[in-house]
């Protein structure tokens, strides 16, 4: 495998904008020049089922599934979702991680108990960024914009011009919220 191959796992719930970002994400780097493979892996993609997206770029990229032990950057919507899928970051990996809390329906069905301190869980496994995002997307009257600050904040572990990111979400996203999905991005980014 060529070292340029960047793995990238988005993963959250139904219904968080995990697809959308990884499009986003495969954009910016097919615009760079870059092969770019994406691939959606949904455990259940009814709200509050686990999604998975891999986004994995290079100057020649086989196959789009990441290996365990083989993502550079893991980007959560959601901790527990962070916590589930935190064996995929290399060990000098980073995992972006909206602090936030989406009960699976084994919590709210009293099958399982949500995780304590996942928090300082990630911090002990890998390199962990916490975002508030959802409280920032709250701040900004925009509460659906979570994903976009999230993007924002692991933009930075990723190489590419903030420019070019914010290019890319308004070709992206839907007209009416170009800006202020741009005004996540830029909160994101200066986190």
């Amino acid at each position: 495998m060529n070292n340029m191959t960047k793995n990238i796992m988005i993963v959250g719930v139904g219904g968080q904008g995990t697809l959308l970002t990884s499009r986003i994400l495969g954009k910016l780097a097919t615009r760079a020049g870059y092969d770019v493979k994406l691939s959606e892996v949904h455990g259940m993609a009814q709200r509050g089922g686990s999604v998975v997206t891999f986004v994995r770029y290079g100057d020649n990229v086989a196959e789009p599934i990441v290996e365990e032990g083989q993502a550079d950057v893991l980007i959560a919507f959601e901790r527990l979702e962070a916590l589930r899928y935190i064996h995929f970051l290399k060990k000098d990996g980073s995992v972006i991680v909206n602090d936030w809390r989406i009960d699976p329906i084994t919590v709210v069905t009293g099958v399982a108990q949500y995780p304590e301190n996942i928090i300082r869980t990630l911090k002990e496994k890998r390199n962990t960024i916490v975002v508030e995002a959802t409280e920032e997307a709250k701040k900004l009257g925009a509460p659906r914009t979570f994903n976009v600050i999230v993007l924002g904040a692991a933009a930075k572990y990723m190489g590419f011009d903030k420019e070019d990111w914010l290019d890319v979400i308004e070709t992206t996203v839907p007209p009416k919220t170009i800006e202020i999905n741009k005004k996540a991005f830029e909160i994101g980014y200066n986190l």
